[in-house]
C-alpha cells in the first residue's frame, strides 16, 4: 500500500465512509504478493518511502519481468539494477513508458502516484572507469524524486577541475562522491561544502587496490567530519541514501533556485 493510498483510507474513516474495524482488516499484517519464485513485498512503500527494488544481478529473466509486472500492476515505481542489456531491452518491451540506462544497467519506470518532493543531489565521479557506479547511484537518486546534477572526471590526479563545480556543491542537499584507486576525492569534496557526503568506493584501481578495498579503508579514514561511506561498488545504497536525505531537505529547505 503506497502512502497516497493510505492517506485515502485515513481519510475516508476520518469522513465515515469507512468504518474503523473495516481499515484494520485492510491494515492487517503485512500484504505481500506470491509469485512462483520470489514474494513481492507490497507494503514496503508506506514503510520505507519507496517500494521494493529489483537487483537484477543472479535473477533470470522471467523473474525480473514477473516481479517488475507485480510492481506495475499495484501502481508502484519500478527500479531494477544491475540489469544486462538484453533483459533491460525485454523489459522496455514489456514497459514501453520505462527507460534503460546502459551504462548505469538500470531500469527505471514511474509509478502512478508523483513521488515526493525533493531538494538536488550531487553524483561526482572521480574518473571515467568509475561511472558504472557512479551512474548507478545518480538514476537511484533520481527514481526517488531528485533532480541530479552530474559532475564527471575530477578526480585528484587533477584535482583543479573540481574547482569549477563548486556551486554545483553548494547547491546540492547532499553529495554522493565516487571514486576508486585510493579513494582520496570524498575527503576533498568534504572539506570544501557543509552538505553531507555519501562515498563509494568502486572497484577501480591497479592490484594494490585490491578490488576497491584500499579506497573503502580511505574513505573510512577520511579526516572530512561529514563523509559517511558505503560498500564497493554500491551506487545503489547511495543513491538511495542520497534521495531519503533530499526529501528530508525539501520539507525543511526553501526551494532551490
Amino acid at each position: 500500500m503506497n502512502p497516497e493510498v493510505l492517506r485515502g483510507l485515513l481519510e475516508a474513516v476520518a469522513r465515515g465512509d469507512v468504518a474503523p474495524r473495516q481499515a484494520l482488516e485492510r491494515l492487517r499484517g503485512f500484504p505481500v504478493h506470491a509469485l512462483d519464485e520470489a514474494t513481492v513485498d507490497t507494503q514496503r512503500h508506506a514503510r520505507c518511502g519507496f517500494p521494493e527494488v529489483i537487483y537484477g544481478a543472479g535473477k533470470t529473466e522471467s523473474q525480473i519481468v514477473a516481479i517488475a509486472t507485480a510492481l506495475a500492476e499495484a501502481g508502484e515505481p519500478i527500479l531494477a539494477t544491475r540489469v544486462d542489456a538484453a533483459i533491460g531491452e525485454r523489459l522496455r518491451e514489456r514497459f514501453p513508458e520505462g527507460r534503460y540506462a546502459p551504462i548505469a544497467r538500470v531500469f527505471t519506470r514511474a509509478g502512478r502516484h508523483p513521488l515526493p518532493p525533493a531538494s538536488p543531489v550531487a553524483v561526482v565521479c572521480a574518473g571515467t572507469s568509475d561511472l558504472p557506479v557512479a551512474e548507478e547511484a545518480a538514476e537511484t537518486a533520481e527514481a526517488l524524486g531528485a533532480p541530479v546534477k552530474r559532475v564527471r572526471d575530477v578526480g585528484v590526479a587533477g584535482m583543479h577541475r573540481l574547482f569549477d563545480h563548486l556551486p554545483v556543491l553548494h547547491q546540492s542537499a547532499v553529495i554522493v562522491v565516487v571514486a576508486g584507486m585510493e579513494g582520496a576525492l570524498p575527503s576533498v569534496v568534504g572539506g570544501l561544502t557543509d552538505r553531507p557526503v555519501i562515498a563509494v568506493p568502486t572497484s577501480v584501481g591497479y592490484g594494490a587496490s585490491f578490488g576497491g578495498l584500499a579506497a573503502l579503508l580511505g574513505m573510512l579514514n577520511s579526516c572530512a567530519a561529514g563523509v559517511s561511506v558505503v560498500n564497493i561498488d554500491n551506487g545503489f545504497s547511495a543513491g538511495f541514501q542520497a534521495g531519503l536525505i533530499a526529501r528530508l531537505a525539501a520539507r525543511k529547505l526553501p526551494e532551490q533556485g
